[in-house]
Formats: C-alpha cells, sequence, structure tokens
C-alpha cells in the first residue's frame, strides 16, 4: 500500500489526494490519513510535537516520518520526540510544512513508506 501524495497546500488548508476532506493540520501513512487533532494529545506549539501525536502514523509500519512545523515554524518538536522515531528504526524529518510537503511527496513519488504530521499554519 502506497502513502497518498499531498495534493495541495495553503495556510490552514490542506488536500490529500484521494481524500474529499480539507484538513488544516493533518496525518498520513501508506493508504490513509485522518485530522490531526492536537486535543488529542495536549499538543502545543511548544513543547510541540509529542511521541504520543506519532504512535498512530509508526503503527502503520512506516520507514520515514515528515514533521511539518508550520509556514512560520512555530511548531516544536523535542529532541525526545526525535529520538522515539530512531530508536524505532524510523529515518525522520522536520521541516517548514512547504518544504516537508515538498519532500514527503519526493519520497512517495521513490515508492517510500513514508508517513507524516504536518500542521498548515504559523
Amino acid at each position: 500500500m502506497s502513502s497518498p501524495e499531498i495534493a495541495s497546500l495553503s495556510w490552514g488548508q490542506m488536500m490529500v489526494k484521494g481524500c474529499s476532506t480539507t484538513y488544516k493540520d493533518c496525518k498520513v501513512w501508506p493508504g490513509g490519513s485522518r485530522t490531526w487533532d492536537w486535543r488529542e494529545t495536549g499538543t502545543n506549539h511548544s513543547p510541540g510535537v509529542q511521541p504520543a501525536d506519532l504512535e498512530e502514523v509508526v503503527k502503520k509500519g512506516v520507514k520515514t516520518l515528515v514533521i511539518g512545523r508550520g509556514m512560520s515554524e512555530a511548531l516544536q518538536v523535542p529532541a525526545s520526540t526525535v529520538d522515539y522515531l530512531k530508536k524505532n528504526g524510523i529515518d525522520v524529518l522536520v521541516l517548514q510544512t512547504e518544504k516537508a510537503v515538498k519532500e514527503y511527496n519526493a519520497l512517495v513519488a521513490q515508492g517510500v513508506k513514508v508517513g507524516g504530521v504536518f500542521h498548515s499554519t504559523c
């Protein structure tokens, strides 16, 4: 099963190919996507992305996980979160969201088993 391409990105809106939902923040993995609801894990810009935000995507068996920190990179990614991924044998890329989407889509095109979490505003 391949990862879905991110079809479009603009401030506060993301579209995933093959999905009719418009996301503000989203999670993607081989075969699917859904809203990334920060309230589920109590996530805020600081301290930022927690391992609990990524568990669902990790469990899908991804080899690489791309984290989009927002258009202005306001969303933090603590070293402990990166360590969590590395300990699970997952390559991680932490980038500004526009760059993250480009990198994610390039990995999809290469057939990499890639997942991502993307913040589409600040």
